[in-house]
């Protein structure tokens, strides 16, 4: 007897190959039949001519903490999202040092948030184990965090590793690596993954080559200085011998929009050679991170302490103001591509701020009475440091040439702060993507895009037998109304949850049953399949 059979449905399988009417079968966690399933079951769901498909796969998330302190992951449920993937952009609670402990919690909190309890872990290995012991409703999988290995080892120094250095940071990647990560992220936008030169990075991710693991980048510029960005990751890559992912690709400022195209060029023409090279992007025209983002590099030497105390500095400040106002060549001046009136306050650290939440910095300048340079920067000081923001710098026409591009995965990029006013990628990411690109703009047919965010995440991230419908897989599950499911989630009101998803299971157990969270926790933590 089986524990489930899910009848009368259009199946989408994840292969991008056409829908056709089936069955599923599932038992003890596993998808037993395909096509037709004529046994007994204890359970049966009449899928109604809607689509059955595998579980979405987010693989691009900074849900680090939250998955700890939300463990039902209803925002995820609610998206037919049955695994994430966290550590991105260098960013993560592990590894630390006791040296420099504050330093990474100070660093990772405006974007992964921050835990209502003491970290009880010090490894990857050690938080691995941690979040498999909370018993989240879904799946999780892990990178180790260059940003992590650097602070852990040399704070924010910045200049190259020594030689020891090196060592201390080859072996904790390679301690994660041992223990289950799927590869090592690196955030060269953000300090202190801003300090380390190519060569230094080349040099650890021969680490990498050994457990045949993924290096995601978030490249050093995603602005005018996209197209040598992309160049020196692949360049690593290439040198160490190892696969790439480029993240969340985008051309930042309306002064770049339209160099997507060669930054897709450069891509393809990795491949060609023979590099495994490919990107993911989040089906939306803005970005969100921090505000801090915005400074220029050496003001984050030392770590956010440093920072504020340099912006307290009057000499340093103006120094400061002078930079932000004039194009940079070895950073992106986000100010300058962006423009304070598309930079939005996301969430405040403190009460007495959060009624500035959903305002952009030019208005609240205005509130102020004082220049908007001045008005980022004393808000900086009044918050310590820990501002999230949401800035508009992207053209339409790029995004959707990213979102349809066959070697392109689609992911959330969600932050772990989901107070205030969170980007509503966090709540609407994968049924916009059915919505817009699907059913409205049709750029996409429903397999391929189904494909984006099941089979390919699968197979890119190396999470085993998940992402398609085949005997022997894990039943990670979805049923959804192709013709209704759509983001309900605005930048106005952005956590509202979306609709058109009726069912979900994973590992085979219903943990959404008719949009209503059914409190199960079945996930697991996934270990890479190298």
């Amino acid at each position: 007897m089986l524990d489930l059979i899910i009848k009368n449905g259009r199946i989408i399988d994840g292969t991008g190959n056409p829908w056709y009417l089936g069955e599923i079968g599932v038992k003890d966690g596993v998808i037993t039949h395909v096509g037709r399933a004529d046994l007994e079951s204890r359970n049966i769901i009449d899928a109604k001519q809607q689509v059955i498909s595998p579980g979405f796969i987010d693989g691009h998330t900074h849900s680090d903490l939250l998955i700890l302190e939300q463990p039902l992951s209803e925002i995820k449920m609610q998206q037919g999202v049955t695994t994430e993937v966290v550590g991105n952009c260098g960013l993560a609670p592990a590894p630390w040092s006791h040296q420099h402990k504050h330093l990474l919690e100070s660093y990772v909190e405006p974007v992964i948030g921050s835990a209502s309890f003491a970290w009880p872990w010090k490894t990857v290995e050690q938080y691995m184990e941690v979040l498999a012991g909370s018993k989240p409703s879904e799946n999780v999988a892990t990178y180790v965090a260059h940003g992590a290995l650097r602070i852990a080892v040399m704070g924010f120094a910045n200049r190259p590793a020594t030689s020891d250095e090196m060592t201390q940071m080859k072996r904790l990647l390679e301690e994660g690596m041992k223990a289950g990560a799927i590869g090592l992220s690196i955030g060269l936008l953000y300090a202190p993954g801003s300090y380390t030169s190519k060569e230094e990075l080349a040099g650890l991710c021969r680490v990498l080559q050994k457990y045949n693991g993924l290096l995601a980048t978030h490249i050093r510029g995603e602005g005018n200085n996209l197209i040598p960005s992309i160049q020196e990751v692949i360049w690593i890559a290439e040198k160490s011998g190892i696969s790439l992912h480029i993240c969340h690709l985008k051309a930042a400022g309306k002064i770049n929009w339209g160099k997507i195209q060669i930054a897709l060029d450069l891509i393809e023409s990795a491949r060609a050679r023979g590099m495994d090279v490919t990107c993911d992007a989040y089906p939306y025209s803005a970005g969100s991170t921090s505000l801090t983002t915005v400074l220029p590099p050496w003001v984050l030497e030392g770590g956010i302490t440093c920072t504020l105390e340099r912006l307290k500095d009057p000499a340093l400040r103006s120094q400061v103001k002078q930079q932000l106002m004039e194009e940079q060549v070895e950073w992106d001046n986000l100010v300058v591509s962006t423009g304070w009136n598309s930079i939005f306050i996301s969430s405040m650290n403190f009460v007495t701020n959060r009624g500035l939440e959903g305002k952009h910095i030019l208005e609240i300048s205005e509130i102020r009475g004082v220049a908007p340079i001045d008005c980022a920067l004393d808000l900086l000081l009044e918050e310590e440091g820990k501002i999230s923001i949401v800035y508009f710098h992207m053209s339409e026409e790029d995004v959707s040439q990213v979102v349809t591009w066959d070697k392109s995965i689609i992911i959330s990029d969600s932050l772990g702060c989901v107070t205030g006013k969170p980007h509503p990628r966090t709540y609407g990411s994968f049924p916009r993507l059915f919505a817009k690109y699907v059913r409205q703009e049709k750029r996409l047919s429903l397999e391929q895009a189904v494909r984006k965010i099941t089979s390919f995440p699968a197979q890119r991230f190396k999470l085993g037998k998940r992402g398609l419908l085949v005997p022997g897989y894990q039943a990670d599950l979805i049923v959804f109304d192709p013709d209704t499911i759509t983001d309900q989630a605005t930048f106005e009101e952005p956590t509202q949850i979306p609709t058109g998803i009726s069912h979900v299971w994973v590992n085979g157990i219903n943990t959404l049953s008719h949009q209503t969270h059914t409190t199960a926790r079945p996930g697991c933590f996934i270990h890479a399949h190298l």
